[in-house]
């Protein structure tokens, strides 16, 4: 645990050493409706794509705060993309995503591509926060601190 703590950290300062930010992968997320978003799709909103499982225990926990966040801006240019793990059962997402009544969009990651895309995400939660420019401002490994990410979240959302 301790290890998957400092390569996390390893990570997430290595990420945040870029010089600059860095532009969201190219991915095509697959939604529970069948349907289908890509990176590009997320420009032009401030976005919260947050890699979860049904079985993180972390994830669960975090998910009403996570609603709640997309409720309090989605009408300022806000939006939330949940990805489910390749491992996750796609009926569990399907169940978990009916029985929260999610408001946001949920996506299955079926082959895994979506995570490898993403920064070879393994660990659960992870999050990351796109600028209107569809550039990765932020990434959160593990809960964030909705404190502060709301306080990012509302200068972005005033950037042009």
């Amino acid at each position: 645990m301790v290890l998957a703590s400092v390569l996390a950290l390893g990570a997430l300062v290595g990420f945040a050493g870029c010089s600059g930010a860095q532009t969201a992968p190219e991915s095509t997320f697959v939604l529970l409706d069948g349907s289908k978003q890509t990176s590009a799709d997320l420009k032009g909103k401030v976005t919260l794509v947050n890699f979860w499982a049904t079985s993180c225990v972390t994830c669960v926990a975090e998910m009403p705060e996570i609603t709640a966040t997309y409720d309090k801006y989605k009408g300022r240019g806000y939006d939330t993309l949940a990805v489910a793990m390749s491992y996750d059962p796609p009926s569990y997402v399907v169940n978990f995503a009916e029985t929260r009544k999610l408001p946001f969009k949920v996506a299955i990651d079926n082959t895994g591509a979506v995570a490898k895309a993403w920064g070879d995400v393994q660990l659960t939660p992870t999050t990351f926060l796109v600028n209107k420019r569809g550039e990765i401002v932020k990434r959160y490994v593990g809960e964030p601190d909705f404190a502060a990410l709301h306080l990012l979240i509302e200068k972005l959302l005033a950037e042009t």
